[in-house]
């Protein structure tokens, strides 16, 4: 999700990602549109600092948003207080192709 020129994502407590937020919080999130044309393959790659948010009411009312925005997040991917968090990215770079 996208707010405030930041982007946020949530993750299981545990993860491998949010392990290496945790010991790094450089961070590069890469997204890209695959087509065996390679002349149309396109993407972006966003650089900058994370921070992990867990518990409270920063947690919640970012969970509200992401579950506005996902609603199939409730279901599917639910992001429980006790196990989740939510990772915020700061981009200070941007690249597109």
């Amino acid at each position: 999700m996208l707010a405030g020129g930041k982007i946020y994502f949530g993750s299981g407590r545990k993860g491998r990602k949010v392990l290496n937020v945790r010991a790094n919080p450089r961070l590069a999130l890469t997204v890209d549109l695959y087509s065996d044309d390679w002349a149309h393959i396109t993407g972006v790659m966003v650089q900058g600092r994370a921070r992990v948010i867990e518990r409270g009411p920063r947690f919640r009312g970012l969970r509200r948003r992401l579950y506005a925005k996902y609603p199939q997040y409730p279901r599917e991917a639910a992001l429980g207080e006790t196990d989740s968090v939510i990772v915020e990215l700061t981009p200070t770079h941007v690249f597109s192709w």
